[in-house]
């Protein structure tokens, strides 16, 4: 065996005995793939038991991007262009398939990735002059696809909602998914837009439960809260989607119908769903997870995720990675199926299509490139600090 195919084997095995952490998902912090020294937890004998860990502190970190708009080919997204104001998300969600992004940054997928965060600042500028430029054809935009874009640290950086106000200014079609009732916050520039068919959200809502809820996405609104949420945007004449997503075998599957019964209650006009993707080191993350808080559960949700993923923890290939393959795959499709039916959410289509791009306009007024955007730009790369 190589030396990369070991160092590979070593980081992705979880450590033992991690206990969950108040506020957090992930319970380690897992190396990422690209770190050169393995490292492994020993005890010495030093720490006492009822010694309490400390709370391990959010920081954020201003970033200067050199570019803002996301393109992907993707065949089993709605949408081909993306943007997110930050990286790293404070949600914490364990079953996040964008934790391991924070490898390339040579942080941990674990607690880096959602105590870690990186805010965009120029963020807002940087969309302007991309959509000023001669050639841009304008197409949806989907708003906070890797990272929530209303995570708690917007509440002070405001970057979702000058993004907002530049596509509002320029009638420029977006569709954003959340998690987290702040966007309410943003419905003075959502509701217009809606108006004009040039803004949809969908709200992920995981599960009913909220014990589970603590555990699963410990920072984002309650399930409760997302629910309310759904009928302010409602109310306010914005259309609602919502994403059950992932659906977690034994965890939330249970909660399928009960979902769908709610948000339809609430106004929601749709619903989608994704199965559990467990890519790369999100893979021990969650198993850490389970053994931390369903340890009873945790052989017979992996043994159910790997028969609808081919035998393996995670199958990549487009046709079946959002919805997995073989007979519990096929069930659960059915049963959001069936369901959606009779609640008369289905046939709604992708709301990114629906939305009309023909009044576009573009920005009358642009800025300069900054001198430390202008110097990242340069450099060919990311400026963190």
């Amino acid at each position: 065996m190589g030396h990369d195919e070991n160092k590979q084997e070593q980081v992705m095995l979880p450590p033992p005995s991690l206990k969950a952490r108040k506020g957090r998902g992930a319970v380690s912090n897992l190396q990422g793939r690209y770190e050169l020294n393995v490292r492994e937890a020993y005890d010495d004998g030093w720490q006492r038991e009822e010694e309490e860990e400390l709370p391990w502190k959010t920081q954020v970190t201003e970033e200067i991007c050199k570019s803002i708009l996301s393109r992907n080919a993707s065949p089993d997204l709605p949408f081909s262009v993306s943007l997110n104001p930050y990286r790293g998300c404070e949600h914490g969600c364990i079953y996040c398939f964008a934790r391991p992004t924070h490898s390339y940054l040579g942080l941990s997928p674990g607690m880096d990735f959602e105590s870690t965060i990186f805010a965009k600042v120029n963020a807002p500028e940087m969309l302007r002059r991309e959509l000023a430029r001669p050639g841009y054809q304008p197409e949806s935009i989907a708003l906070g696809v890797n990272t929530d874009a209303y995570q708690p640290c917007e509440r002070e950086y405001k970057l979702t909602r000058r993004v907002l106000e530049v596509l509002h200014e320029c009638q420029h079609p977006v569709g954003l998914i959340t998690k987290n009732s702040l966007i309410e916050r943003d419905i003075d520039i959502l509701a217009p837009m809606a108006a004009r068919r040039q803004a949809g959200v969908a709200i992920t809502l995981t599960t009913l439960d909220p014990a589970i809820a603590r555990t699963l996405e410990p920072r984002a609104a309650a399930p409760a809260r997302r629910l309310r949420t759904i009928r302010t945007l409602t109310d306010a004449g914005i259309p609602v989607a919502v994403s059950i997503a992932p659906i977690i075998p034994f965890i939330t599957e249970p909660d399928i119908e009960r979902i769908l019964e709610a948000v339809k209650e609430a106004g929601a006009v749709s619903a989608h769903y994704t199965v559990l993707r467990l890519p790369w080191e999100v893979a021990p993350l969650f198993k850490q997870w389970l053994e931390a808080h369903f340890p009873e559960r945790a052989q017979r949700v992996m043994n159910r995720v790997r028969e609808m993923r081919g035998g393996k923890d995670y199958d990549s290939n487009f046709d079946t990675r959002m919805k997995g393959e073989g007979v519990w795959a096929e069930l659960i499709r059915q049963r959001v199926k069936i369901a959606s039916e009779r609640l008369g959410l289905s046939g709604q289509g992708s709301r990114f299509h629906r939305m009309d791009a023909s009044q576009f306009t573009r920005p009358l007024v642009v800025p300069p490139l900054g001198a430390r955007a202008k110097a990242a730009a340069d450099a060919g790369q990311l400026d963190l600090f």
